[in-house]
């Protein structure tokens, strides 16, 4: 009897923490039961709302009807719209009466005012950044002077994968209200440039045709569109030229690999055809009314 009296004991003890109230809003009394309930309704409606909006996205990518980026536009609208009912749902199934939010709407305002600001500004702005696209999962973006791509779209931040593999976080905000180079908006093509400068006096029209070899027998620049060498200037200490090509990039690495490889080969062919790559030097000349007096000391 002891025994099972202590377990009755413990469980009315149970239920009384269980159905416990925690306020009054209006007429309703609000328990600690209504609110765990609440609380585990809205955890697994969210856990099934990303599941749910994941099997969706990838049924319309395999439909063929819309690309990657809208479908992934449209799971995360869905994924939204689908969190909200499941609040708007969980509240009565609880038993907590939706006008609840009326009496702490005055706290949330304040919450927003003093704190919340840059967190509503970034959920809004992930929205924007979905619908309007300025930039898209996969884009090449340049920002404070470096450039990477578009890993992800979240809720308050973009995630940037650098070159050197670096995952670089950045609030959504920042892509509307700064400037944010997308090398990738409209298409991958992007035009690449070189600088070589060679020594005076070199056969400049033997140098403009094996840059334009170069460029010409490269696997990955694009043919079809033109490929330009400008005599760029007379500098201090070479003759300046500038190759100019077009390129299909994916990943922020691709132009300069390019570019190394392009060097390489008119190293190799300028010294075959005696052509010298200039370097820096200085010329100095003495006027003076005298010879110059030269001692050696040790």
């Amino acid at each position: 009897m002891g025994w099972q009296e202590s377990i009755e004991n413990f469980w009315s003890w149970i239920i009384k923490i269980w159905n416990i109230k925690l306020f009054t809003s209006g007429a309703n009394e609000i328990h600690l039961n209504q609110i765990i309930i609440a609380l585990l309704t809205i955890y697994f409606g969210v856990f099934l709302t990303k599941r749910f909006t994941k099997i969706i996205g990838k049924r319309l990518e395999k439909i063929g009807k819309i690309d990657h980026q809208t479908a992934f536009v449209l799971q995360k609208i869905f994924s939204y719209v689908l969190i909200v009912i499941v609040v708007l749902v969980a509240m009565p199934i609880a038993g907590i009466p939706i006008t609840i939010f009326t009496v702490l709407g005055g706290a949330v305002a304040i919450g927003i005012g003093f704190g919340a600001q840059n967190l509503f500004n970034n959920l809004i702005s992930g929205l924007i950044l979905m619908v309007e696209r300025p930039i898209r999962i996969g884009d090449i973006v340049e920002l404070a002077g470096a450039e990477g791509r578009v890993a992800d779209i979240g809720n308050r931040c973009v995630r940037i994968r650098r070159s050197d593999g670096i995952d670089v976080l950045v609030p959504n905000s920042h892509f509307l209200e700064q400037d944010v180079v997308n090398w990738t908006l409209n298409d991958s093509d992007i035009r690449g440039s070189l600088s070589i400068g060679v020594a005076y006096g070199s056969d400049i029209k033997k140098v403009k045709e094996l840059m334009l070899k170069a460029a010409k027998e490269h696997p990955k620049i694009i043919q079809n569109l033109e490929i330009l060498v400008l005599f760029d200037d007379f500098g201090d200490n070479s003759l300046l030229f500038n190759l100019l090509f077009w390129t299909k990039v994916t990943r922020p690495m691709d132009l300069r690999r390019i570019q190394s490889e392009i060097r390489f080969t008119l190293d190799a062919t300028f010294k075959e055809a005696g052509i010298s790559i200039s370097f820096p030097q200085r010329d100095v000349h003495l006027d003076t009314l005298t010879p110059l007096e030269i001692r050696l000391q040790r």
